[in-house]
């Protein structure tokens, strides 16, 4: 025999008639030849009894039950005895009283007899070598694809990325969508730090390339000229449909929602939703005071500021909020497309757990929602806060933890409730981001004669000087259609995953500010956003 994969108990618990029979015995016989064959050491108890006994007394990989269970006794004293071991239960009788024990035990999987034994080790096999083969198998396939995608780099795409198609934006999000859904299956894998290397090697070429790609393609977006979806596109493209067939609905903005961060809310969502995804770019400079306006306005800065002047609002030494119009210019935009709603849309941000149980409440106690818009500032607050706070970069010291606590704080919040309530109600809810954020690794020097803005990937102001590698200065506001303050203003946005710091201070904020979560430049995990439109299941 080859080397144990694993030992398994065997608990034949049926009926004291049935348990004498030669004619029972006979038939498990092939279950266990074939776990054996397979390499997998199998002890065998004919009642509920023994097996208990043999599950204290030794140490089992797994346990298999053959027995209808009809009450959860056995299960509970199985978990009470081994709180975690993997349990397959084999029934011939199946139904809901079956499936609702296993269940509520953390049976992992249920077989209905007759099965073939194949079928019982392939279960088995998956149970206990599950993360052994991902681990195995997940480098193997990545491989795999890095030299495919290269062999098709160097013999049928161009060096540089560039209008290779009508929608070569296109290009770039499935680029990137790729990235994001390795950088998740590396998640939790030992022994790759040499792939993972890799991986963050290509990502940085990758967002190299893109820098590259939007400096040539940005202005003429801002025409319309085979223009992906923009910030000012998402209300008018995603929400008012939905609204003009008269559906209910709940538009959620997640702050600083990147699209790995997500991913990771989409596989809790899933199961009780219909999620139709759509992507879209954030306009520059992705920050929130120009990205979130440009959503509630449907309007580019600089139109926003021309149009309504008392609802722009610059930066000021208050720090009084710069997006505090945002119902005001929801309204505006739906009156521009002549859509009158009853009850009339409701706007409300969450910043605290006091917020996420007052709008929970509010929905509760409202009878009709026409519109319902609301803005989940958690994850910017934790991306800012992690560069000021010690303990918080201990809690989230990379890209992988950030993702595990975004899960993790979803899973628990109220916000997970907010949702499931707007299901229950039958709304429609959309999700969406208005920019992501980028993990900083460069430190670039900046300087200039005025005070400039206070942002580590976007500067405002006059006369800066940096380096041309390390950010994208726009001297011209207008071809951006961004504010200039009477010429009085230009802008440098940082690029790939460089941060700004004064030539004077550089030695000591650099060191603070390396590795944190920063945004306001031009990135993969900036620009790139999801919006998903969810009907409840």
């Amino acid at each position: 025999m080859d080397k144990i994969k694993g030992r398994i108990l065997w608990i034949d618990n049926v009926e004291e008639s049935l348990r004498t029979s030669p004619h029972l015995k006979s038939e498990l016989k092939p279950y266990i030849r074939f776990m054996e064959f397979h390499s997998y050491d199998v002890s065998y108890a004919d009642s509920y009894v023994d097996g208990l006994g043999l599950l204290k007394d030794k140490s089992f990989h797994a346990v298999i039950i053959n027995s209808d269970v009809r009450n959860g006794d056995q299960l509970s004293r199985i978990r009470k005895t081994d709180a975690w071991i993997p349990i397959i239960l084999l029934t011939k009788a199946g139904g809901q009283e079956i499936m609702s024990q296993a269940s509520m035990h953390g049976v992992d999987d249920v077989l209905i007899m007759p099965t073939s034994p194949r079928q019982l080790v392939s279960s088995l096999t998956l149970l206990l070598e599950k993360h052994r083969m991902r681990e195995t198998y997940t480098p193997q396939a990545y491989v795999k694809n890095y030299n495919r995608q290269h062999t098709l780099d160097d013999h049928q795409m161009p060096a540089q990325p560039g209008p290779i198609l009508e929608n070569d934006w296109q290009v770039w999000i499935d680029t990137y969508i790729q990235f994001v859904e390795w950088d998740i299956m590396f998640d939790g894998l030992s022994n790759v730090d040499e792939l993972k290397a890799i991986h963050a090697r290509e990502k940085r070429e990758a967002n190299s390339n893109f820098t590259e790609y939007v400096k040539n393609n940005y202005t003429s977006w801002l025409e319309g000229e085979k223009s992906p979806a923009l910030s000012v596109d998402v209300f008018y493209k995603y929400v008012i449909p939905e609204i003009q067939i008269g559906k209910s609905v709940l538009f959620v903005v997640m702050d600083c929602m990147r699209l790995d961060h997500w991913l990771k809310i989409e596989s809790i969502l899933y199961r009780d939703f219909h999620m139709t995804k759509h992507y879209y770019y954030s306009i520059l400079p992705t920050t929130t005071h120009f990205c979130r306006n440009a959503i509630f306005s449907g309007l580019f800065p600089r139109d926003l500021a021309e149009r309504y002047p008392e609802l722009y609002a610059e930066p000021d030494n208050e720090q009084t909020s710069i997006n505090r119009f945002e119902k005001e210019l929801m309204f505006l935009q739906l009156d521009r497309h002549g859509i009158v709603l009853k009850p009339s849309p409701h706007y409300f941000k969450i910043f605290d757990a006091r917020g996420e149980a007052q709008y929970l409440q509010w929905l509760y106690e409202t009878k009709r929602i026409s519109l319902a818009a609301v803005i989940v500032g958690f994850l910017d607050m934790f991306t800012h806060l992690r560069s000021e706070v010690d303990l918080f970069q201990q809690l989230v010291p990379n890209e992988e933890a950030f993702r595990t606590l975004v899960q993790t704080w979803f899973q628990t919040s109220e916000i997970y409730k907010i949702i499931n309530l707007a299901a229950e109600r039958g709304m429609t809810i959309i999700i969406t981001s208005d920019h992501g954020s980028v993990r900083c690794g460069n430190a670039a020097k900046i300087s200039s004669r005025n005070n400039l803005s206070s942002g580590l990937r976007l500067k405002e102001g006059k006369d800066i000087l940096c380096s041309p590698d390390a950010g994208l200065l726009i001297d011209t506001p207008m071809t951006y259609r961004l504010p200039d303050n009477n010429s009085e203003k230009d802008y440098i946005l940082a690029v790939e995953d460089n941060y700004f710091v004064y030539e004077n201070q550089f030695n000591t904020y650099k060191e603070i500010f390396h590795g944190s979560f920063q945004h306001g430049g031009i990135s993969l995990e900036e620009m790139i956003l999801p919006c998903v439109v969810l009907e409840p299941r």
